[in-house]
């Protein structure tokens, strides 16, 4: 037997392929399937089954492609309904994968089909636990995102449904399984995850909040209290799972078509495609095609175009570091923008070599915002880091503006006054400022290295934790 976690960082995802004599299942893949192909021939195993622990908001699952491909059953847990063939598995149904046992647990509360796998070895013996979404290590699942899909749910209808489940179903079962969540910390499917990706049962039992005793009404209260907005594009990408979608081998094909600079150009005027560079904020900044946004693929990539960009049926057309375009487009198809049309061939430097227009944003240090803003009063400096963040500390006298909640505050921003932009380290003040040079505002300059490198420079004042009522 052999359980190897496929963890993808930027999107905080655990994927799993189990093998045992010659079988294999893959529970809760991603979109592209080369990984899960390559492991089952490496072990010349059949992928028997596809194990979906519930419809996911956070990115487009594999299991159309997967099932394909290898001929593999898609299997969820009771009352789900999706739109393509699946076996429903009903509650303590079991499924055999060479000498192993899978065990159904119906655990709703995060969404209604939630269900775990009970792993049983050769011996009998309980040895494993998929969660999926419903128990974290740290965490449980939030339990507000399923009311945005079905109708006559509430936030915390879905609480109390998780803490039976979590009571009914999980645990009853021995302190020495191994949980395996689909998630680790910075996944927006939880608030309080920890870094850690497999725990005990026995330590998540002394560990986690949400599995101290607490009445129903105690859980309820804890795990719905300060929850913060999903991510729009969520709903669609549940959607897409139930619904079906188009294979990733189309998503690419249409997405890695080469254009030349007049090419690129006149599909963006033709169709009003989003421009996305990919590149590193500060060589972004430094030169770039006008009205570009700038996402930079080493950071969180595709959870920031999932909040970002509202549509996921909008064009994109992509600039990125040549060689990258197919983990570009991978990365975003990860999340449902598979409308990608084209990419700039040579990048940024076959642009300027034709002799193309294009912009830049200045960016300064700790040192030079400070003698910058002494020297200009009515200039602000915008902090776009999320609002516990800047709470929790914060440059004295600078303005809190969200990354999240651009589009919320763009009445409030006067085009004419100097912003001096910054986040935690750099990566969202660029995405901040292009956002903004897009929309007509010419007087943004970026602060480099962000909120570490203004408190390390020692020349200005830091508050610490402020209570929130104190700011309203």
């Amino acid at each position: 037997m052999q359980i190897e976690q496929i963890y993808t960082g930027c999107l905080a995802q655990g994927a799993y392929y189990i093998e045992s004599n010659g079988e294999a299942v893959v529970i809760d893949p991603l979109r592209e399937t080369e990984p899960y192909l390559k492991r089952a021939e490496k072990d010349n195993a059949r992928i028997k089954f596809i194990f979906e622990t519930h419809f996911h908001a956070d990115f487009v699952s594999g299991h159309l492609d997967l099932a394909k491909k290898t001929g593999a059953t898609i299997v969820y847990g009771p009352t789900a309904h999706p739109d393509f063939d699946a076996h429903i598995a009903a509650d303590g149904e079991q499924l055999k994968v060479g000498d192993l046992t899978f065990t159904v647990l119906h655990t709703p509360g995060h969404t209604m089909e939630s269900s775990c796998f009970l792993l049983t070895d050769k011996d009998g013996k309980d040895v494993g636990l998929f969660t999926g979404d419903t128990l974290f290590i740290g965490d449980v699942g939030r339990p507000d995102l399923a009311q945005k899909v079905v109708a006559d749910l509430t936030q915390d209808k879905l609480a109390g449904l998780l803490y039976d489940s979590l009571h009914m179903k999980i645990l009853p079962l021995a302190d020495d399984i191994i949980l395996y969540p689909a998630h680790g910390a910075g996944s927006a499917c939880g608030k309080n995850m920890s870094k850690e990706t497999t725990d005990t049962l026995g330590h998540q039992k002394l560990t986690n909040y949400a599995l101290q005793p607490m009445s129903r009404e105690t859980f309820i209260k804890k795990v719905t209290d300060g929850l913060m907005p999903p991510p729009g594009y969520f709903p669609m990408n549940v959607m897409m799972n139930i619904h079906g979608y188009d294979s990733i081998d189309t998503v690419r094909e249409r997405g890695l078509r080469k254009l030349n600079p007049p090419e690129f150009e006149a599909a963006a005027d033709a169709t009003g495609a989003v421009v996305l560079d990919t590149r590193d904020p500060l060589v972004f900044g430094a030169s770039f095609v006008p009205n570009s946004i700038n996402i930079g693929i080493n950071g969180n990539f595709a959870p920031w175009v999932g909040a970002l960009i509202p549509d996921i049926q909008q064009p994109i057309l992509i600039i990125c570091e040549p060689g990258r375009e197919e983990e570009v487009v991978t990365r975003l198809a990860r999340v449902g923008y598979d409308q990608t049309i084209g990419y700039l061939e040579g990048g940024i430097e076959a642009w300027k070599k034709a002799g193309m227009e294009t912009d830049s944003i200045v960016s300064i240090n700790a040192h030079e915002l400070k003698q910058r803003s002494e020297a200009d009063p009515e200039s602000t400096i915008l902090d776009v880091r999320k609002q516990s963040e800047y709470l929790s500390e914060r440059v004295i006298g600078t303005e809190n503006v969200p990354l999240d909640y651009i589009n919320e505050h763009l009445a409030e921003l006067d085009r004419d006054k100097n912003y001096y932009v910054h986040c935690a380290s750099g990566y969202r003040s660029m995405i901040f400022c292009s956002i903004l040079k897009a929309r007509g505002f010419d007087k943004l300059i970026n602060v480099e290295g962000g909120f570490k490198a203004l408190k390390e420079s020692g020349v200005f004042a830091i508050s610490d934790y402020v209570c929130p009522t104190t700011l309203l």
